[in-house]
């Protein structure tokens, strides 16, 4: 027999199938350890890599087929080592080949995304336990009256089943022994899982579906197209929709993937999840420790779990005979992968609905534009619920022109009309929740007398205080610097502090309302498995009046004693140099608003901004989704951005910016020439830097295209894959961010 193998290095010169030869113990899907490097025909490359005398190594491979024969003669074909485990499946080794194809990249790059890092790098073991129960005779051995830890063992077995020996050696210390060798128990060494989440199951509550969410659910079961968008304004039940589906999946025999676009999401839906459907629910996301994230896999790889839940990597989760396949929150820009392999994520899901026939559902009160215009044009079936469950009135928006603040001698984050609210809720015993997308106490420090700032000297951004560090950190490498006490460029020592983050909103709140308890929720306090869990419960479980939170705060949560949301610096994200800008602020401002008024108090918002006639935060006041999609829908025809055209941007990296630009250089000719021969293909072409110049040492040069015909696309990724000494050189399609 012979195996084809595709050996687990990431570089384009082996990415191709080997030969080995095999016993019956290898299949396809197998993970085997096998020798690379030396001469032989099972490897004709190896000369340019290790040299005509180089010893052969073992490396870790997957086989991809197993076959009769090779074209190869038999006495030239190497033996597999030996076969590790069998961690792929037929649909995952078919997956990763589509996946190599789509975005130009090394097989084994695609596999990777299957397996947990740990199991790959051989730092994680399964975990073994001995659990103790009672023997089936235990009832005749005879306890003396004066043995009451034996006797309050034997009670506490015959109440739970068993227990594993650690526990109950706790408990009742030597009774455990005395009744091992009494005969009384008897043990069982067996896999133990290690569960990121115990004891966070949920209140099993029976649910009837409303009129409209049994709409929903028969409307994606009865169309014929794979994909449905369930289109739900904020709070009108889009949850309890998917969990149905989910439902009648496992009721099947299926199993199901459901994908949420931030990490701090996937505890409450966990919950929900956990609450219906028991143990048969894992998640999946890089917050896990390496022994639970490993043991989650494992749980869903044998079937012990059948429901993946998680962040953009839990599409790849090896559960087979997928029923259903949800993508909460669509329109989130998370879903897009930004390192090798550059995927997105709804692509893949596609191929796995496909591939298992079974139903793509996505849901979002604030779609992206482009899933939008596919649903309305008939691509996708389409599925609306414009009113929250039992017709509960979305939250009043108040638009707040903070110039007039400003001119009342407010200096002030916070409006009259935002401090009267808080006031409220207060008195009230109700919650707000204070939403300001930047992290840290100031935007940056700087020199009243030069204008100088603070700069990160590994990036090209600006760098932020935060106040209970006291220090500068840079939010894109993670570097931290001192606090100047005099301007480095001039000598001065007016150094001041310039805009608001969340550390200042706290500040200021507290100031404000020194009785009031604040919880601020971003990056800097959700470090950590259980971060976002820890301040999570205690909002939930009012133990905290006020949440100061990012965009964590915006998407997914419900707090029934929420009446008030706060918007900070509404218009901050408008003016980006991104045609996505005015899309992202509407999403973000939709959003946030609806964690307001979702039970039974009425909801409201204050909506602080410089710009209240922008159009944008016009619909967005009036949760005008249509109005907003045809007046962008429009922008884009006229101005032919996606959906009408793609962008394509070619990313040239290096940490020498001379090396950087030659590749530049090298790269934007040949596409030249592409462009010269096929201008009818496109719209824009241009070569320049990166809005951000420099990330993380690594100077970041561009040729940025825009495609009326996609066609070029093969070419495109031709003519740019050569290799580039210290330059990283990569092709990304309507890439997420632009900066």
């Amino acid at each position: 027999m012979v195996a084809e193998v595709i050996v687990d290095i990431a570089r384009s010169e082996v990415d191709k199938i080997f030969d080995y030869t095999c016993d019956g113990s290898v299949a396809a899907g197998s993970r085997v350890e096998v020798p690379f490097g030396a001469q032989g025909k099972s490897s004709p490359v190896q000369g340019s890599l290790f040299g005509k005398t180089a010893p052969p190594k073992t490396v870790t491979g997957f086989v991809m087929r197993v076959k009769e024969t090779s074209d190869y003669p038999a006495e030239k074909l190497k033996p597999i080592g030996r076969v590790l485990d069998r961690p792929l499946t037929e649909e995952t080794l078919e997956l990763a080949a589509k996946i190599a194809r789509r975005y130009r990249v090394p097989m084994a790059l695609c596999l990777r995304l299957f397996l947990p890092p740990e199991l790959r790098a051989g730092k994680v073991s399964e975990k073994y336990r001995n659990y103790v129960r009672l023997a089936p005779n235990y009832a005749q051995v005879e306890i003396k009256k004066g043995a009451r830890r034996q006797q309050e063992l034997i009670a506490y077995l015959e109440a739970h089943g068993e227990e594993s020996s650690a526990a109950l050696g706790k408990m009742f210390g030597s009774a455990l022994a005395a009744l091992t060798g009494r005969g009384a128990v008897v043990s069982e060494r067996r896999r133990a899982y290690r569960d990121p989440y115990r004891g966070e199951e949920g209140r099993r509550e029976t649910k009837v579906l409303t009129a409209a969410q049994r709409n929903a659910v028969d409307a994606v079961l009865g169309t014929e197209k794979t994909v449905t968008l369930i289109h739900g304004v904020t709070g009108s039940g889009k949850t309890e929709v998917y969990l149905t589906l989910i439902a009648r999946a496992i009721a099947e025999g299926k199993s199901a993937i459901f994908l949420v676009p931030e990490i701090s999401l996937t505890p409450q839906m966990l919950s929900q999840l956990r609450a219906r459907f028991g143990s048969m629910a894992a998640i999946l996301h890089s917050g896990l420790s390496a022994g639970e994230r490993f043991d989650e896999w494992q749980r869903l790889r044998d079937g012990v779990a059948r429901i993946a839940i998680g962040a953009r990597s839990a599409i790849f989760a090896p559960v087979e005979n997928v029923g259903v396949i949800v993508i909460d929150e669509e329109h989130d820009g998370s879903y897009s992968s930004e390192t090798a392999p550059r995927y997105n994520t709804f692509d893949v899901a596609y191929l796995r609905a496909r591939f298992n026939r079974c139903k793509m559902v996505l849901g979002s009160a604030t779609p992206s534009v482009e899933t939008y215009r596919r649903a309305e044009e008939g691509q996708y079936a389409l599925v609306k619920l414009p009113e929250r469950i039992n017709a509960r009135p979305m939250p009043e928006v108040h638009l707040i022109d903070m110039r007039r603040e400003v001119r009342r001698g407010n200096p002030s984050p916070f409006s009259a009309a935002l401090r009267e609210g808080l006031q409220k809720c207060l008195r009230q015993g109700n919650q707000a929740i204070i939403f300001l997308n930047r992290r840290g106490y100031s935007q940056t420090v700087l020199c009243r007398d030069c204008g100088y700032f603070a700069k990160c000297s590994q990036c090209d951004v600006s760098l932020t205080y935060h106040s209970e560090e006291d220090c500068l950190k840079c939010h894109y490498c993670g570097a931290r610097y001192r606090v100047p006490q005099v301007c480095p460029s001039c000598g001065g020592k007016h150094i001041g502090y310039v805009g608001t983050g969340t550390q200042r909103v706290v500040y200021e709140l507290k100031k404000l309302f020194p009785a009031a308890r604040i919880l601020r929720m971003d990056m800097d306090t959700t470090s950590g498995k259980e971060g976002h869990l820890k301040i999570l419960k205690e909002f939930s479980s009012h133990k905290a009046d006020f949440l100061v939170g990012t965009q964590m705060v915006a998407k997914g949560h419900d707090f029934p004693l929420v009446t008030l949301v706060g918007i900070l610096d509404a218009d901050m994200s408008l003016h980006f140099a991104d045609y996505r800008s005015g899309e992202r602020t509407f999403q973000l401002v939709t959003q946030v608003a609806g964690r307001s008024g979702r039970a039974q108090d009425p909801g409201e918002v204050i909506l602080q901004t410089y710009e209240p006639e922008n159009y944008i935060l016009r619909f967005a006041a009036q949760y005008d989704y249509e109005g907003f999609y045809r007046h962008e829908i429009s922008m884009r025809e006229a101005t032919m951005f996606p959906p009408f055209a793609r962008i394509v941007r070619v990313m040239v990296t290096g940490e020498k910016e001379d090396a950087a630009l030659a590749a530049l250089k090298d790269v934007y000719e040949k596409l030249r020439a592409l462009f010269e021969e096929k201008r009818d293909c496109f719209l824009f072409f241009n070569r320049m830097h990166s809005p951000i110049k420099r990330i993380k040492k690594q100077y970041r040069y561009q040729v940025l295209m825009r495609l009326a015909d996609s066609s070029v696309l093969e070419e495109i990724y031709a003519l740019t894959a050569e290799k580039y000494k210290d330059v990283l050189v990569y092709v990304e399609e309507n890439p997420s961010n632009l900066s």
